[in-house]
């Protein structure tokens, strides 16, 4: 499992002192993460719909299924996402649970036939917004290390003599309260064409908009065994913000009537970011009536980040008109992943290679046709860790179930559930292990499909 240990230099000579906020290692790999975020049929099937197309979120995956529609239309996407983090530090359990909203989707998507008049027989032009990423999260960590992180006097043992150094190494309490906000968000222009109802061609623009901002606090209480008390706070604060763009390029193959065949390639995401990072230091003794406080102002720096390359293969068996199932195939190199300018980074580029791996994510959906009103959905999704020292339950795995309902009008109503498991750990101390995290989430999103 990854020991992560925040760590930002710089903020004062004299104390022991660490960061609780994201490091620029862990950041980007954070920033490069996709969740399995779409319509609610993209989402009750996994989002297993690489060679499936005829969605506006499969899209996002593959260009070349957006000639899978029949006809023009649009959809939006609502969704309540509820995260329960359960934190253990040194025997200390802390349960945490709390619920967000989203809009999740937008898009729409134009059809054009032109079977009569040419052998590429379709052309499609979509647009689409999706929610890559919601880092919208807040838990708290509770227990006692056996380490103090603020151990000495700030005054007594900064003076000239040591006769009076104190020392406060018996912790009483550790406090670690973790709130982040913003979103990862994704704005798809895509156009594709189909070449005799057997070969679809699709290519998408993407770009990204980007806000991540986390707020750390770390409270400790400790003893020296005389009586004498400390209580230290360390509240620090990162922005992170910007834009990115990628290509993404796939075609889908239909051999026979009922099989489909897809790829996609997603080229890397060339993000420009800004970091904006400011903490705040108290420190309180009982035999001193002065609060000791040193904070910083705020500190920017502009960097790049280029995200791994992904790559996605597809098969689907359609069984007739009466249902299908799907399976998408994903594989990232992590450890190609960079940060620029070169020289700025030379350590955590190299962290990079020798920290992060490969990883394979599978997404697996069916669906079945329950009159002509109603379809059922059910799908299955598992996502590999990068990092190298990952251990099995560090693997994301979740379900999905869902429905969808067609009225008159060329109107429908689709609906989805989805369950999300997998371990981590947060490294909030310099000196201490990290905390275990045990994180659960489960989504219902809902969306409104209008034909046009």
């Amino acid at each position: 499992m990854k020991k992560i240990l925040f760590l930002i230099g710089g903020l004062l000579s004299s104390l022991v002192i660490n960061a609780q906020v994201i490091s620029n290692f862990d950041g980007a790999v954070m920033f490069s993460d996709e969740d399995v975020n779409g319509t609610a049929r993209f989402n009750g099937m996994s989002g297993a719909f690489g060679s499936l197309g005829g969605d506006m979120s499969a899209g996002d995956i593959n260009p070349a299924g957006l000639t899978v529609f029949t006809r023009s239309q649009g959809s939006i996407t609502l969704g309540v996402r509820n995260t329960d983090v359960f934190s253990t530090y040194y025997g200390t359990s802390t349960d945490n649970s709390d619920s967000y909203f989203n809009m999740t989707q937008a898009g729409a998507v134009l059809v054009f036939d032109t079977s009569g008049r040419s052998n590429w027989t379709k052309f499609a032009i979509g647009f689409n917004y999706s929610l890559v990423k919601d880092f919208e999260n807040s838990y708290n960590i509770n227990g006692a290390s056996n380490i103090t992180e603020y151990n000495g006097d700030p005054y007594l043992n900064e003076d000239t003599n040591p006769a009076n150094d104190i020392y406060y190494e018996n912790v009483d309490g550790q406090f670690f309260g973790n709130s982040n906000s913003g979103q990862n968000e994704k704005f798809t222009l895509s156009m594709a064409a189909e070449f005799n109802d057997k070969f679809s061609l699709g290519l998408s623009l993407v770009s990204h908009k980007l806000e991540h901002f986390q707020n750390g606090l770390f409270e400790e209480s400790s003893n020296d065994g005389s009586g004498n008390l400390l209580d230290a706070s360390l509240l620090q604060e990162l922005y992170t913000y910007g834009q990115g763009i990628g290509l993404n390029i796939g075609f889908i193959a239909k051999p026979v009537q009922e099989l489909r065949l897809g790829f996609a390639f997603q080229t890397p995401t060339w993000y420009n970011l800004t970091e904006e990072y400011s903490d705040d230091l108290e420190i309180q003794v009982s035999n001193d009536s002065r609060l000791y406080r040193k904070y910083s102002d705020i500190n920017v720096f502009e960097y790049d980040l280029v995200t791994p390359a992904k790559a996605t293969g597809s098969i689907a068996y359609l069984f007739g008109k009466e249902g299908l199932i799907s399976l998408d195939y994903t594989f990232r190199n992590y450890s190609k992943t960079k940060l620029k300018p070169n020289n700025e980074f030379v350590d955590v580029n190299e962290s990079f290679r020798n920290d992060l791996q490969n990883t394979s994510e599978i997404r697996i959906g069916g669906e079945w046709r329950v009159g002509k009103m109603m379809s059922l959905r059910g799908g299955y999704f598992y996502k590999q860790s990068p990092y190298a020292d990952a251990i099995d339950t560090d693997n994301v795995r979740g379900f999905s179930l869902g429905t969808g309902f067609k009225f008159r009008g060329n109107v429908k109503l689709d609906l989805a559930y989805q369950k999300s498991t997998n371990t981590g750990v947060y490294g909030f101390t310099q000196f201490s292990n990290p905390a275990e995290l045990d994180i659960d989430n489960g989504k219902v999103t809902a969306t409104l499909v209008i034909g046009l």
